[in-house]
């Protein structure tokens, strides 16, 4: 067992530029992880992180330190922990794990969920949740949307990221143009209501930006232009929300 007090130590400024950095993220090939579910859906998936970490408060007892027993860990002050700033209450337990590699390309005649700048992280991870629910594996994440491995994502995501193919930077255009089954959009302009709307085979969904939704380019590329019914009185649905309603609309046909 190891204790770090010190800002001053390397370790835990190697933290901090993680903590703070999609770049180093991705160029250390490595992330964070808070919580004792996170952790645990990592290593039931991919085996023992690099590096457990838990603050000195979390050993008194509790979850965090059943968890911890006997195992090697370094021991974070609590002020340390809360510097990182990984999310806004740490937990108490942290890890440094690798990032899983991608064992494939994009399957184009796979069921897929494609994020067009979906740049709020509580959404990507509610997103990724929501996918993994529905049994959608395949994630691609366009340039601008936020980093999948960001732990403010996973910490949103619970575990979803350990049950799927996550694609970031993708050429959204490029799997469309290939796909082998029906591209579906949720859009305003020439759109079919959900519930009418008819398909088959494999489908991609295809859920944008906040503001401004999907891109044009994209919307021409689907085959399949979708809207959610709304008959209460609001304007639009949160991305992440309007994701589930179509997945699981989909759930429901199957």
């Amino acid at each position: 067992m190891k204790l770090i007090r010190s800002r001053d130590n390397p370790f835990f400024k190697q933290l901090k530029r993680l903590a703070e950095s999609g770049r180093e993220r991705r160029k250390c090939g490595k992330t964070l992880l808070d919580g004792v579910h996170l952790v645990a859906a990592y290593e039931a998936a991919h085996g023992p992180v690099e590096t457990l970490m838990a603050s000195e408060s979390a050993l008194g007892g509790g979850e965090i330190a059943d968890f911890t027993a006997g195992r090697d860990i370094v021991v974070l002050a609590d002020s340390l922990l809360r510097d990182l700033g990984l999310v806004d209450t740490p937990s108490g337990l942290l890890a440094l794990a690798p990032i899983p590699a991608l064992a494939r390309e994009p399957d184009a005649g796979g069921d897929a969920v494609l994020l067009d700048g979906v740049q709020d992280p509580g959404n990507v991870g509610a997103l990724l949740r929501t996918a993994a629910a529905a049994g959608v594996t395949q994630i691609l994440l366009s340039p601008g949307c936020a980093s999948a491995w960001s732990p403010k994502v996973l910490r949103a995501g619970q575990g979803a990221h350990f049950l799927l193919t996550l694609h970031e930077e993708a050429d959204l255009p490029a799997f469309l143009a290939a796909y082998r089954g029906t591209a579906a959009v949720t859009c305003l302009d020439g759109a079919t209501s959900l519930f009418a709307a008819q398909w088959a085979g494999p489908l991609a969904w295809v859920f944008g930006t906040e503001g401004q939704g999907v891109r044009q380019e994209l919307i021409d590329l689907a085959g399949l232009r979708i809207r959610i019914p709304m008959p209460g009185a609001v304007e639009s649905l949160n991305v992440a929300a309007a994701a589930a309603v179509c997945l699981f609309e989909a759930v429901r046909r199957r």
